[in-house]
């Protein structure tokens, strides 16, 4: 029997612009600007399937708010890996856990000429005035936000063959300034250390040599320090130069080496220390300050690296499969010395993935108090996630949205305009309901957390990761330069 959700590892059946979704309830009069949420479009090329959850073809699902009212539109990215996988109606470009059928030739040749997927599924952020649809990869897409169209590529360094980055920059908003962590990978590899200014330049600030390098998905930033936990995901850059297996089949797990902690001066990109402890996984820092002496960093971390196996699309397809508990853990970091132990404590028990908070406020701000996320209800512990969940990090105190069939994707917290408190405001999550077949955008105030509208949307949505709220930019122009 197949996994009642198994709709969401499926095709998005169309493009399609809607001015008006209906409404169940109300969304708020105040709440005016686009959401937009990035994720696979389709699981299939021709008669072809990708692997993993992380692997399928981008499309952007945009929700529009004015006046109480929700419109709606969704567009693949138009890349060389869509374009090539319509075309020719098969997997043509190297995913993050999917390769093409090659012949021995051509895996050979591949060493010399990779095709790199330009897919970039994972993530959305406006840097310096333009809209950009990230990916692990290092090829990063513009899109026009009225239209979803894309308009061009962003890259940090030129040579794109031999180089991962993160799809979570972090992001000063006192200065403007964007932080990201481009891995190239050599005999010799290096963290190296990205800063974008608002007016576009960037400028490499740092790096970090490494032998193995580990598999970052997010790095951590406080007012000071970049923070880089190196878990023991690692691999040799050598294979992934030759790229004989997918992307992360070439790295493996040590538990043996720890989860080093390096710490980066963000301001001169000096080595300020590095730091033990024992070995863990993460996909998700949430948030990091500097208090009382130490560097203290909440993320959402796994015993192990497991995670990663259970998002194979055949074992998401198995409705008594049980994902791996991602739990939300605070690490200290002695700041009056450049090595030591890193001391850690769970802050809440609650099973939780694609963490959230108030981030344009309150990051790297030690006051602050909510995280939400997408969670496993204890109740229906196997399957995917069906819950959402917010946590308080002062006491480990939960409120959770649940509904039968239902199954939430990140939710994203757009406070009020001018709010005081720090969750007063709403969170949207898509939600997959695999009772009607369809997908809608859920609203829940975020102080009670309670619903308090539902937008319909006419078909399914797939299980995608990121998406961000932008409120209305007057000085950006649709077209990007």
């Amino acid at each position: 029997m197949s996994a009642p959700y198994i709709t969401g590892f499926s095709e998005t059946p169309a493009e399609i612009t809607l001015e008006s979704l209906p409404i169940q309830g109300s969304f708020p009069q105040w709440l005016v600007g686009t959401l937009i949420r990035n994720g696979p479009g389709t699981f299939h090329a021709g008669s072809q399937s990708y692997r993993h959850w992380f692997d399928g073809l981008a499309m952007l699902h945009k929700f529009s708010f004015a006046r109480g009212k929700v419109s709606y539109a969704n567009k693949y990215l138009e890349t060389k890996s869509y374009q090539s996988a319509r075309e020719t109606g098969k997997i043509t470009y190297s995913e993050f856990a999917t390769d093409p059928c090659r012949s021995l030739f051509a895996r050979g040749m591949a060493f010399f000429f990779p095709k790199i997927t330009d897919s970039a599924k994972v993530n959305v952020a406006r840097i310096a005035d333009h809209y950009m649809a990230l990916a692990e990869t290092p090829i990063q897409v513009e899109f026009d936000i009225d239209t979803l169209k894309t308009v061009g590529v962003f890259n940090y360094e030129e040579r794109i063959v031999g180089q991962m980055t993160t799809v979570h920059p972090q992001f000063d908003f006192s200065t403007g300034d964007v932080y990201n962590v481009v891995t190239r990978y050599h005999a010799l590899s290096h963290y190296n250390i990205y800063r974008i200014h608002p007016s576009g330049s960037t400028q490499r600030i740092g790096s970090v040599p490494v032998m193995n390098p580990a598999y970052l998905h997010s790095f951590g930033m406080s007012h000071k320090y970049i923070i880089l936990a190196e878990f023991p995901l690692v691999v040799n850059p050598i294979h992934l130069l030759l790229w004989l297996k997918p992307y992360i089949e070439n790295f493996r797990w040590e538990p043996a080496r720890g989860t080093p902690f390096t710490v980066v001066n963000r301001h001169t990109g000096e080595i300020a220390g590095r730091f033990e402890c024992d070995s863990f996984f993460a996909f998700h820092h949430v948030n990091a300050f500097e208090k009382g002496g130490e560097l203290v960093i909440d993320l959402v971390g796994y015993d192990d690296a497991s995670i990663i196996q259970s998002y194979y699309l055949n074992r998401l397809s198995d409705e008594h499969n049980e994902l791996p508990a991602g739990t939300l853990r605070r690490y200290r970091l002695p700041l009056n010395q450049k090595r030591g132990r890193v001391r850690s404590e769970v802050l809440s028990d609650a099973f939780m993935e694609l963490p959230r908070f108030d981030y344009e406020r309150l990051n790297m701000d030690s006051s602050y108090r909510y995280v939400y996320a997408s969670s496993i209800n204890p109740d229906q512990r196997s399957g995917f996630y069906n819950q959402v969940v917010k946590i308080d990090v002062t006491n480990g105190r939960q409120q959770t949205w649940h509904q039968a069939g239902c199954y939430p994707g990140e939710p994203v917290f757009v406070g009020r305009p001018g709010r005081s408190a720090e969750d007063d405001g709403v969170i949207l999550s898509v939600i997959l309901d695999s009772i009607k077949g369809n997908s809608f955008l859920l609203a829940l105030d975020a102080h009670t957390f309670t619903e308090i509208g539902r937008a319909e949307v006419p078909h399914p949505i797939l299980f995608g990761y990121h998406g961000e709220f932008f409120p209305p930019h007057p000085t950006m122009h649709s077209e990007g330069s």
